[in-house]
């Protein structure tokens, strides 16, 4: 999800986690999730978050649009979504998907 650290914007996101039926949700401590993560299933730890934010930092490696302070921002939301989506299909299969 793209936006600020509001439940406006994490609602659309915890409505896809839910679907993934998950026995506890790891995050950083952010005030808005226990709105929505009961205490007996969430683990607030910085050490759990070093995998995210590995994520979170290869994905700024492998894309210039996702850097902090740069020319290539993404100035279209949908292109931005195409991109990482991209990405994370080469990354996964080795391969770049192109129309026939």
């Amino acid at each position: 999800m793209i936006g600020d650290h509001r439940a406006e914007t994490f609602t659309p996101l915890w409505d896809l986690v839910t679907l993934w039926n998950c026995y506890f949700y790891v995050s950083d401590g952010n005030r808005v999730y226990p709105m929505f993560i009961a205490d007996e299933d969430h683990i607030v730890s910085k050490t759990y978050m070093t995998r995210v934010e590995g994520e979170n930092t290869r994905l700024r490696h492998y894309l210039a649009r996702l850097h902090r302070k740069t020319l290539c921002y993404s100035k279209s939301v949908e292109m931005l979504q195409h991109s990482v989506r991209l990405l994370l299909h080469y990354l996964k299969f080795w391969d770049v998907p192109v129309p026939s």
